[in-house]
């Protein structure tokens, strides 16, 4: 393990302007994620963790500091630099699944390879593998209108690891699910982390979700306040 960081954030603040009005939505950020971690940011709604999250995945930019992803300074990138490195070094799981209605399991899960050089059996394997870590190869044909919404969130989250990423960042996975659904995804992506040393940065408002983390992380009001090892590992 890397403990190093394979995360690192330096000195990241994040300011937006609403009229003439000045919003500090992160402030002097300090963070550092090991190799093989698996941490959950909780804060109340507005407390900056969406936008932390959005940050480490490069698709927002920091007003000031440093974001370090696996030796690299995402802040430093170009659009079309971080289009590329985003696709090959993260996946991002969302709340809400963003499957596109009109293709099929495999095809939505096959949306990232596509912007890649590999040739249609390299493209296939990798997605029925991804479909079969989450326990829906079987499903592979059908449309999301066809699946339940914990289906949904797994065939998102296959989308999410298809290209084989070091990190996975989840915001809020479980937000939209029932809670037998909740439990089989949060058991998803803890062997994600156990078997296959994914470093999983989540955000969630769900302590039961925070749980299966191994250390939790708490923003107030833009500021980290908190660090602690969750009580259930």
């Amino acid at each position: 393990m890397n403990v190093e960081g394979m995360i690192k954030l330096k000195n990241v603040s994040k300011e937006f302007m609403r009229a003439s009005e000045r919003l500090h939505v992160l402030q002097n950020i300090q963070l550092s994620v090991g190799e093989g971690e698996f941490v959950a940011l909780m804060g109340p709604s507005g407390s900056g963790k969406s936008t932390l999250l959005n940050l480490i995945a490069g698709i927002d930019h920091p007003t000031t500091g440093e974001i370090w992803v696996q030796e690299t300074d995402i802040a430093r990138l170009n659009e079309s630099q971080l289009a590329s490195w985003r696709c090959r070094r993260v996946g991002f799981i969302f709340q809400f699944y963003y499957l596109v209605p009109v293709l099929t399991a495999f095809e939505n899960v096959e949306l990232p390879l596509l912007l890649m050089k590999m040739s249609k059996k390299n493209r296939s394997d990798r997605v029925m593998t991804a479909l079969k870590i989450v326990g829906l190869e079987e499903r592979a044909k059908h449309l999301p209108s066809q699946l339940s919404g914990g289906e949904e969130q797994r065939v998102a989250i296959a989308r999410a690891i298809v290209a084989d990423p070091k990190i996975i960042l989840a915001d809020e996975p479980t937000g939209d699910l029932d809670a037998k659904s909740a439990t089989e995804v949060m058991k998803l992506l803890e062997a994600l982390n156990q078997e296959f040393k994914k470093t999983i940065l989540l955000v969630t408002h769900d302590p039961k979700a925070a749980a299966y983390a191994k250390k939790t992380l708490h923003l107030e009001k833009g500021a980290l306040v908190e660090s602690v090892s969750s009580i259930y590992n």
